[in-house]
């Protein structure tokens, strides 16, 4: 039976995550954490703790007395924030992950961390992106992900820490709102679907980037966590991916339940910027040879789950 702390467990992954995990390993071996005060579910459905990340003796103090053996650790500031306070992004994306390795490494627990497909830049092929590619990112978001799989890497090559991870997509789901991401856009046209049956996309046609329903995101981080490791050689980390897709895609994918759907445009360059720089579809073979990486949902299976959820949701 696994034993489990997740830091950053309020965020968009983190509280679908903490969920899936007590479902699976049980309430009392699952420990949610972070620097906020929960909402009411999760407070609610096991054990919460409020940890800091960028507090070395607080991680330390945590993960001593509950003894886990393996962490999901999600805390960060995600795209858009990042650009609005790199100075920020850095102390909690890398200095955060630097104190949760020193952790694992004097307790001995496994570790995973995402990456994403911010990882990535300008530079990068931009269409079937390789699992091995040049990664130049020009955001700080990127920057932080790039150092945060090399960091992985060392500690699991120097120390023996078993770190792995996956490079995300854009993650959609009805239960939680993101967090100011790029990919924010796929999540709110659904709410605006169903709300206005209009939405205007902060995103320009045309901008392909890869997509995921929440609940393989949620599969991708247990499988990877209960996969043989002696099979994994990338480890940090592995493309991951289901759906590649513009807004325009998305609009076709709702009109089909919502035929009056209209979809325009109000361009944010930042986040426009950000997305111009990412691949637009990425080769995730590795994953799938490695660990038995497959996708539940397509465009069209995650739209019409999407839209049924929501509709109780939002009744």
């Amino acid at each position: 039976m696994r034993r489990v702390l997740i830091t950053g467990a309020n965020g968009q992954i983190g509280s679908e995550l903490t969920a899936a995990l007590r479902q699976r390993y049980g309430t009392k071996e699952v420990l949610a954490t972070d620097v906020k005060e929960p909402p009411a579910g999760l407070q609610e459905s096991g054990p919460f703790e409020l940890m800091d990340c960028t507090d070395c003796s607080h991680i330390d103090r945590v993960i001593k007395t509950f003894k886990p053996d393996t962490v999901y650790h999600l805390a960060a500031l995600l795209s858009a924030v990042a650009e609005e306070k790199p100075q920020a992004a850095w102390n909690v994306n890398i200095q955060g992950l630097f104190y949760v390795l020193e952790a694992a490494r004097e307790y001995n627990c496994a570790v995973f961390t995402p990456s994403s497909i911010g990882a990535f830049g300008p530079a990068t092929p931009a269409d079937n992106t390789p699992q091995d590619t040049i990664q130049r990112p020009s955001t700080m978001y990127g920057v932080t992900k790039v150092s945060g799989e090399l960091l992985c890497d060392y500690y699991y090559k120097r120390f023996g820490v078993d770190t792995r991870g996956v490079r995300y997509p854009g993650i959609i789901s009805y239960k939680t709102l993101p967090g100011g991401g790029t990919t924010d856009y796929a999540v709110e046209i659904y709410y605006e679907a169903i709300k206005k049956q209009t939405y205007d996309s902060f995103l320009k046609e045309g901008t392909l980037l890869d997509m995921m329903y929440m609940p393989d995101a949620l599969k991708a981080a247990i499988d990877i966590m209960e996969a043989d490791g002696s099979k994994l050689e990338h480890r940090n980390a592995f493309n991951v991916t289901a759906i590649s897709a513009a807004p325009e895609d998305f609009e076709k994918a709702i009109q089909k339940h919502i035929p009056d759907f209209t979809l325009g445009y109000n361009i944010d360059p930042v986040r426009q910027g950000i997305a111009d720089s990412w691949p637009n579809s990425m080769d995730d073979s590795a994953a799938r040879q490695e660990w038995g990486w497959e996708p539940e949902f397509d465009l069209d299976t995650m739209t019409e789950d999407m839209l049924e959820h929501l509709r109780v949701k939002l009744q």
